[in-house]
């Protein structure tokens, strides 16, 4: 049997109009230290989106998501936030905003391998 690793994960959510509070799921990241392992998932559900508010840019939407996942990545094209440990990313990715991506508290699970648990979790709560 495979060792199981603890895991941190939040959902991604779009809070299009922050002062009604209401949101929808469009992502997921998990972080895993014993596997050095983060990254994120994430898909804008286009027509949803525009029943919740029509002002906002999904472009846009979008580029603030791929610099998320940069700064997962880590490397020079991530910034300063980028060049910092897997822990310190994953804190400053899942801190609070009163934006329109926002991340859920974080949770924990087990699991041996953190993608599986990126894949389960993106089906179960954003799918």
């Amino acid at each position: 049997m495979q060792d199981k690793f603890t895991f941190k994960y939040a959902i991604i959510r779009i809070v299009p109009k922050v002062e009604r509070e209401e949101f929808f799921n469009i992502g997921v990241i998990v972080f895993c230290k014993r596997k050095k392992f983060l990254d994120i998932k994430y898909t804008i559900n286009e027509t949803k989106l525009k029943a919740f508010s029509s002002d906002v840019k999904i472009e846009l939407l979008n580029d603030y998501l791929k610099a998320w996942k940069l700064v997962c990545e880590g490397g020079l094209s991530s910034g300063k936030i980028g060049q910092l440990e897997l822990s310190e990313r994953f804190g400053w990715l899942t801190a609070s905003r009163s934006t329109i991506i926002q991340s859920s508290k974080t949770y924990s699970g087990l699991e041996s391998d953190p993608n599986k648990a990126l894949e389960e979790i993106f089906k179960s709560y954003v799918l």
